[in-house]
């Protein structure tokens, strides 16, 4: 074998590799001759990181890094997750969607256009890469930003940039997909600078006959590749259309219900009130508010109520109030499950005249209204609650319900909180108190390494309930005796672990895996081969540096010449 003709990958111009690796790679003399020790690197990164003044700035800094060194890249953001997170992903992330096309500088991802329908599989062969994982957007409804067409793909891209520093994924598996189905946002048609198809959005019919095609055709690239949905403005036909088909799960819907129940799971053992005496008012009923809704309805459930029983602890608010079958309005049929039937004919027209009126112990927010959990509120809240739960999950933190620092001082410290957003700790009579977010990164990158590692055929949802379930044990006991509701994020990477796990195992129960490999394994051997499957970029340059020193030795053994080695 002969490197003379061989390009280097953006990924090889890397200052810790040896200088025999430089040679092997051709970058020998393209790189400054010191061989730097990781920690170097490092430190040379996040002083970088800290002369630039706007997030955006950190955020188009990092995707520099990103894409001409991926290894070093998620050294970083593995080893200082707490502030990189929000920097690749919420809140940053909004910012860089924004500003999408006027910061556009190189190609991340795919872009199918409607325009390509009927040549959808041949696009999808100009990928580089063997994708195990892809996350698929319309941008049609970018957190809460609405539709932002094909500026949406710094979604894709940061999500699974999270799947890799928090589960293990490796960076060359992972495809980030947007499909330019066209915008209805005028801003971005008359935008000179707009990256995208400028046509009006296609019917929902159109979509739906585009998407199939999509489907099938990643299926008959990389057959059993997992599909996470992402920021559909309607998530629901999708998921119905595909979860019973194909491997695919909608974060928005599914991964947030699922890592707000872990939450609900700890905060109700904490306020001592049972699940039947729970009374939960959703500010929100949109996909989001309705998808949480159903996994803590399936907790109560398990916890012995009945259907019926457990959906009426729900009393789901919109922009018209109090969601009712005798409203007068035709509802969504997402609404319709939860929809009351016991108002007695009265209408409640907002959100402070249901409280009044349910008097709730949980207070949940995915509406994107920011300081809709008034001080009034959460003070009513504490009177009739020894620990109200307080869960505003709107992104970003200025569409948060309400602070941190609000729900504990207007709680006089009793609430039990998790919001969307990260918020800074609140010193409250002299302690030092830490809020909970709720933040979906603690299960989406553990369901999808769970699902690639079992290669299951669909995601269930006794696997999206096991995510949950497994991340509510995943506390440490300095955690659990601080009181807190989520584990440190610091953890990500041991806490996925056992979110993957409980997807395996929710999977072979499901007799929806194929991996026979693990058929048997111990709960202490499932762990080690988890940890063994799981990229880490700490590692990737021993492992290359002794794949390149054994090819040098087979070489020179066989007395091939190789001078330039």
């Amino acid at each position: 074998m002969s490197t003379s003709d061989r390009t280097p990958d953006a990924g090889e111009f890397d200052t810790s590799h040896s200088i025999a690796v430089r040679k092997f790679n051709r970058t020998h003399g393209l790189i400054p001759p010191a061989v730097e020790d990781q920690d170097v690197q490092l430190h040379r990164c996040l002083k970088q990181l800290s002369q630039k003044q706007k997030p955006i700035d950190k955020y188009l800094y990092l995707s520099g890094i990103r894409n001409s060194n991926v290894h070093l890249f998620y050294r970083l953001a593995t080893n200082h997750i707490k502030d990189i997170a929000p920097l690749i992903y919420t809140p940053t992330v909004g910012d860089a969607c924004l500003q999408w096309s006027h910061n556009y500088v190189q190609p991340e991802g795919l872009y199918l256009s409607y325009s390509d329908k009927g040549h959808v599989a041949s696009i999808l062969h100009n990928w580089p890469h063997h994708a195990e994982i892809t996350v698929v957007t319309d941008g049609s409804r970018i957190l809460g930003l609405g539709d932002l067409g094909i500026n949406g793909m710094g979604i894709p891209v940061g999500k699974l940039a999270l799947y890799t520093a928090c589960a293990g994924i490796r960076p060359e598996a992972t495809l980030p997909l947007m499909l330019d189905l066209g915008t209805g946002n005028k801003e971005l048609l008359e935008d000179p600078l707009y990256l995208g198809s400028k046509r009006e959005k296609v019917s929902a019919q159109e979509e739906r006959e585009f998407m199939d095609e999509v489907m099938i055709a990643l299926n008959e690239k990389w057959p059993g590749i997992v599909v996470q949905f992402e920021d559909f403005k309607n998530p629901f036909p999708a998921l119905e259309r595909y979860q019973h088909k194909y491997t695919c799960f909608n974060d928005d819907i599914q991964g947030t219900g699922a890592v707000v129940l872990a939450g609900i799971i700890n905060a109700v053992k904490k306020s001592g009130v049972p699940v039947k005496g729970q009374r939960a008012v959703f500010m929100g009923a949109g996909s989001a508010g309705v998808g949480v809704a159903k996994q803590i309805v399936e907790y109560f459930m398990r916890e012995g109520l009945t259907e019926d029983q457990a959906r009426e602890c729900f009393w789901l608010v919109d922009t018209k109030g109090l969601v009712t079958n005798d409203r007068g309005d035709k509802l969504a049929p997402h609404k319709v499950y939860f929809s009351r039937n016991d108002n007695g004919g009265k209408q409640y027209k907002n959100l402070a005249e249901v409280v009044n009126y349910v008097k709730p112990t949980i207070l949940m927010g995915l509406s994107t209204i920011g300081g809709i959990f008034t001080p009034e509120l959460l003070m009513k809240m504490a009177q009739w609650n020894k620990h109200p739960i307080i869960f505003p999950l709107s992104n970003p933190s200025a569409n948060s319900e309400c602070t941190f620092e609000d729900a504990i001082k207007y709680t006089n410290g009793t609430a039990l909180f998790a919001s969307g957003s990260p918020f800074p700790p609140f010193n409250y009579k002299g302690k030092s108190l830490q809020p909970g977010q709720g933040n979906n990164m603690y299960v989406f990158p553990g369901i999808g390494l769970g699902t690639i590692l079992s290669k299951s055929t669909v995601v269930t949802q006794s696997m999206i309930y096991a995510s949950a379930q497994a991340l509510s044990t995943a506390l440490s006991p300095s955690e659990r005796s601080q009181g807190w509701l989520y584990p440190e994020i610091a953890r990500i990477r041991d806490v996925s672990v056992i979110v993957a796990m409980g997807v395996i195992r929710a999977a072979e129960e499901a007799g929806v895996d194929r991996e026979t490999r693990i058929e048997g394994m111990k709960d202490g051997e499932l762990e080690r081969w988890v940890r063994s499957k799981m990229y880490d970029p700490l590692e990737e340059t021993q492992r290359v540096e002794k794949e390149v020193h054994s090819y040098i030795k087979d070489v020179v053994g066989n007395g091939v010449g190789g001078s330039h080695l």
